[in-house]
């Protein structure tokens, strides 16, 4: 069993229409026909969403996502209509929501590579691939790759797993020509974020990105390069060979399986809620991971 453990009712608001409640996020409709996005401070772990919040966490990828959407507004349009509250909205969603286009979404979740690791390094250390690209031997876990590699996976409900896919199934999926947009704007997404973070101390390790169309031009939707969506690593305790630390939601993990959290990972128990030190712990990263790649205080 997965998912939730106790799903959010979602808030109702006048003139807006709810869509979807999603792992971090709630998806409504304006009148205008515009989508407004709006990121709570759930968090999720082993393919469950916690009974446990992390205060601040919607706020800090949402205001990081805008960020990066500013850093890479040469590269890729974005969805972004309005970061304004919407009227009516509730005061807690100030700073977290955003009034964005509606776009014909690509099923594809698109996922850019620079290091080894996660279920790259799983599917490298049984096949020496990763998607069905061959690397080289000698790689280990942490190991920057020759080169950025574009490793699509299908996008999965709520509770399950994205799987990789090949590039070739994704040009099966969407055609040859889409396919080849997605797999140089990701790349070139990449290479900028990468330069960006590494001027400020950071690695990034990989990121995964979702694209949609408006009419015939390709945009940037949803989270962008927030530590949600990728792996941040410290560059001056990078050391190949051994896990990374990180910038995400890695004390949630370590504690959820550790002895203290008594929480078996593979019975069909839903995980525990997280104790205060965990809680933040976790808030301090999500909020040291948007200063330094920002280099603003957070308010």
């Amino acid at each position: 069993m997965s998912g939730f453990v106790e799903k959010p009712e979602p808030v109702q608001v006048p003139g807006l229409v709810h869509l979807h409640t999603g792992k971090v996020r709630e998806l409504y409709r304006n009148d205008a026909g515009d989508l407004v996005m709006v990121a709570s401070d759930r968090i999720s772990a082993y393919d469950w969403v916690l009974p446990t919040e992390i205060p601040d966490k919607g706020r800090v990828l949402t205001q990081l996502s805008l960020w990066w959407f500013d850093q890479l507004a040469d590269l890729v349009p974005n969805h972004v209509i309005s970061a304004e509250l919407p009227e009516g909205a509730p005061a807690d969603w100030a700073g977290r929501a955003l009034v964005c286009r509606s776009l014909r979404m690509v099923p594809v979740e698109c996922v850019a590579r620079g290091y080894l690791t996660g279920s790259g390094l799983a599917e490298y250390e049984n096949s020496r691939t990763v998607c069905g690209l061959a690397l080289p031997e000698g790689l280990v876990d942490g190991s920057e790759l020759p080169a950025p590699i574009f490793t699509p996976a299908t996008k999965a409900e709520v509770g399950e797993h994205d799987e990789n896919v090949a590039y070739e199934e994704v040009a099966r999926q969407v055609g040859a020509d889409v396919a080849a947009q997605l797999r140089q704007t990701t790349l070139a997404v990449y290479h900028r974020a990468r330069d960006v973070a590494r001027e400020r101390g950071i690695i990034l390790a990989d990121t995964k990105f979702e694209f949609g169309f408006a009419g015939d031009d390709l945009v940037l939707a949803d989270e962008v390069l927030t530590p949600d969506s990728s792996r941040f690593w410290p560059a001056d305790q990078w050391q190949p060979g051994r896990a990374q630390p990180s910038y995400d939601k890695q004390f949630v993990r370590d504690w959820l399986t550790s002895a203290e959290s008594g929480w078996d990972r593979t019975s069909e128990q839903p995980p525990p809620p997280l104790p205060p030190h965990v809680v933040e712990a976790t808030r301090a990263k999500y909020i040291e991971a948007y200063e330094r790649l920002t280099g603003l205080a957070w308010a």
